[in-house]
């Protein structure tokens, strides 16, 4: 009964991590391809990330070599920035 109890929390705690993703689509330096769902997940180069959720404005997804920064401005509107190999970094031009 336990482990029924905590699998359908953490099934439950999944889909709230997720609760504050905005429909986003951006492209980083090094033809770095990033897509969010409403809601999530985010994908990296067409693949599932690993997503962690910082807080309601703040998500990192890991996945392809590299870690993506999305952030949710006050207006509603997303940012997104990544950190690659070699310490590589930099802004994502996100679209329309």
């Amino acid at each position: 009964m336990k482990k029924m109890l905590l699998g359908a929390l953490l099934v439950s705690a999944t889909g709230l991590a997720n609760a504050g993703i905005p429909l986003v689509n951006a492209t980083c330096p090094g033809n770095i391809e990033v897509h969010a769902d409403e809601g999530g997940p985010i994908y990296i180069n067409g693949k599932e990330s690993k997503l962690k959720k910082f807080n309601d404005n703040y998500f990192e997804a890991k996945g392809s070599g590299v870690t993506i920064s999305l952030s949710i401005n006050p207006d509603g509107s997303a940012s997104v920035s990544y950190t690659g190999k070699n310490k590589a970094n930099g802004i994502c031009q996100v679209k329309g």
